[in-house]
């Protein structure tokens, strides 16, 4: 089922985007469908990631999908990064925008896995810049906090 994208300057959407999301405790059926949900949303969209707060729920889940293996992780944490790169980057939340941000080039994430199981990916170039875009959301950052030059695309 397709999800409703919140976006920047909706104040109750706002709320939800800019809010620290809970931690889950645990991955179960309703967890597994939401993010099933997430992926066609995404999709849809089109977007290469997802996090649960822009779809209105403050939960430490994202999808991400940058055309290698799509990653779903909950509760997810940046445990090392190394490098730096800038990239032009934009948003769901902040559609018609987009602004220069200097990422880290490579993270190693820790998380669960739509099982429940502990995994660490290890990534870099695109794939990490979009991992760190989905877990700064879990935080209420959003890459226009980070970015500079910000245009109309």
């Amino acid at each position: 089922m397709r999800l409703k994208i919140y976006r920047i300057g909706v104040e109750e959407e706002e709320k939800v985007l800019r809010k620290k999301a809970k931690p889950l405790q645990r991955v179960d059926t309703a967890v597994q469908k939401f993010v099933a949900d997430m992926f066609e949303t995404m999709y849809e969209a089109p977007g290469v990631g997802l996090a649960a707060p822009q779809v209105g729920r403050s939960r430490r889940i994202i999808v991400v999908d940058v055309g290698e293996d799509p990653i779903a992780l909950i509760n997810p944490v940046i445990k090392k990064f190394e490098g730096e790169e800038w990239d032009t980057e934009g948003c769901l939340s902040v559609p018609g925008k987009a602004g220069e941000v200097c990422r880290a080039k490579r993270v190693e994430v820790e998380g669960y896995d739509l099982k429940g199981k502990k995994v660490r990916i290890k990534a870099e170039g695109f794939q990490a810049r979009a991992l760190q875009h989905e877990i700064d959301h879990l935080d209420g950052t959003l890459y226009i906090d980070k970015a500079e030059d910000i245009k109309d695309v």
